[in-house]
């Protein structure tokens, strides 16, 4: 896939089009690593790439059961540790199983954005949940779409952050080894160090 979003015909094509090439960007952050290296928690931050997907993943999942009306997969009673088991990856989660499990949300959403026939149709605000506004009734699918899209980047731009604190690798470098690219004045695809732990390329 190019760096750039394909040309849009229409507002549907361009929301999907815009929220796959976001998936694309923070599944690149994870191209080449170990077990260990998405694991790893390079910065400050308590963030790891494996963390981060897993978590866009049940971010998109939640977002599209609200507008499907299906019993949501996380509640605002689950509390803080739930929250935050969310960013992390459980002992029995692999970087491999999260990215497949990924590509079915993936998939399951565009599949339900396909059969809502305007995207104007209101998604009702659920009242229990403290960060969400109380004086707005409904959103629209579009306004769901476009919110997901903003996390999706938001949390690409982190795991972009800790990627090239693992191993000094870049978007662009990790596209043009995902794509084959041949090696240019402008751009040197990543390769894997010989020594794969946390050290830089």
């Amino acid at each position: 896939m190019p760096g750039l979003t394909p040309p849009v015909a229409d507002e549907r094509e361009g929301l999907i089009g815009y929220l796959r090439q976001q998936r694309y960007f923070i599944r690149l952050a994870a191209y080449g690593l170990t077990e260990e290296q998405a694991r790893a928690t390079p910065t400050i931050s308590s963030l790891s790439i494996g963390g981060l997907i897993k978590h866009v993943a049940g971010v998109e999942t939640n977002w599209m059961d609200l507008v499907m009306q299906r019993q949501p997969t996380m509640s605002p009673e689950e509390g803080y540790d739930d929250y935050a088991a969310s960013f992390r990856l459980g002992p029995d989660e692999h970087l491999a199983s999260v990215l497949e499990h990924y590509d079915q949300v993936s998939a399951l959403t565009e599949r339900d954005v396909a059969a809502i026939p305007d995207l104007v149709r209101p998604v009702p605000v659920p009242k229990d949940v403290p960060w969400f506004p109380q004086d707005v009734e409904a959103w629209s699918v579009r306004w769901v779409l476009l919110h997901v899209i903003e996390e999706t980047a938001r949390h690409a731009g982190h795991a972009d952050i800790i990627r090239e604190a693992i191993d000094g690798a870049t978007a662009i470098r990790l596209m043009a080894a995902a794509e084959g690219w041949p090696e240019t004045p402008w751009v040197k695809p990543w390769r894997a160090p010989r020594d794969t732990t946390l050290a830089s390329d």
